[in-house]
């Protein structure tokens, strides 16, 4: 994940717990088997590498946030430090599974050149992430903000949004054979307050500003939101757009 955000494990299971619960759809595409070896691209907390060692499958798991290693080391998991971007693992892997953690990569031929590596002839690619149009209100507000500031927001914007065609296209080039692919609109009722979101997710756009302006930015950003995202009863939602991917290593 970005290492422009500091992962608070505590604060993300607090406010972002829905992003792991809402992966059960994704683990029944991967369907770990006993004895697989399977890796988790960016596995935060180890919720679901949790959830594929229960399956019987031999899981590792990699996040390039200290904080979030140790809470899956304190899930019993095996776990290490590693940057997606960067991938440099001696294990040929029966399948690599991801949730939640590719739009934090902005080189994502990297990693798909990483992942192909890495995986046994056949071996699976399973993942979800934020495709184009995920968060388009909140990341048009936070760039707003910024640019009413005099800063460029795409200096410090984190994220990477494909189509499924771009996407589709960069794991072609790599080898693989996309079985499926598309774009879920799932617009999602949060915890809390937008502001908690904002904290735990838009950490790279407030880091642009001195401390002194973040709590104003913040609230400028919540106001422009509440019309569009706070429903009558008081409740936010996000507007996120996943996009979710099965692909085979070269056969």
């Amino acid at each position: 994940m970005s290492q422009t955000t500091a992962w608070n494990p505590d604060s993300y299971s607090k406010n972002a717990r829905f992003v792991s619960d809402l992966g059960e759809p994704l683990l029944q595409l991967l369907d770990p088997k006993p004895g697989e070896l399977i890796l988790d691209l960016g596995c935060g907390d180890g919720a679901l590498t949790e959830r594929i060692k229960a399956a019987g499958s031999i899981v590792i798991g990699i996040d390039s946030s200290v904080a979030f290693l140790k809470a899956a080391r304190a899930r019993g998991l095996t776990v290490a430090l590693m940057d997606g971007q960067q991938l440099a693992l001696q294990q040929r892997f029966d399948a690599v599974f991801t949730n939640a953690a590719l739009h934090w990569m902005k080189r994502p031929e990297l990693v798909v050149e990483g992942v192909a590596n890495c995986l046994k002839p056949s071996g699976h690619f399973v993942g979800e992430f934020g495709g184009k149009g995920n968060v388009a209100t909140i990341r048009t507000a936070l760039h707003a903000g910024l640019r009413r500031r005099d800063i460029d927001p795409w200096s410090v914007d984190p994220w990477y949004y494909p189509s499924t065609e771009e996407y589709s296209k960069l794991l072609t080039q790599f080898g693989f054979t996309v079985d499926s692919i598309e774009l879920i609109p799932r617009p999602t009722k949060l915890p809390g307050d937008i502001l908690m979101w904002l904290e735990v997710f838009a950490q790279p756009f407030t880091n642009s500003l001195s401390e002194a302006e973040r709590e104003s930015f913040l609230k400028e950003v919540r106001t422009e939101l509440e019309p569009r995202l706070r429903k009558a009863d008081g409740s936010w939602f996000a507007d996120y757009v996943r996009l979710r991917f099965t692909g085979v290593a070269g056969r």
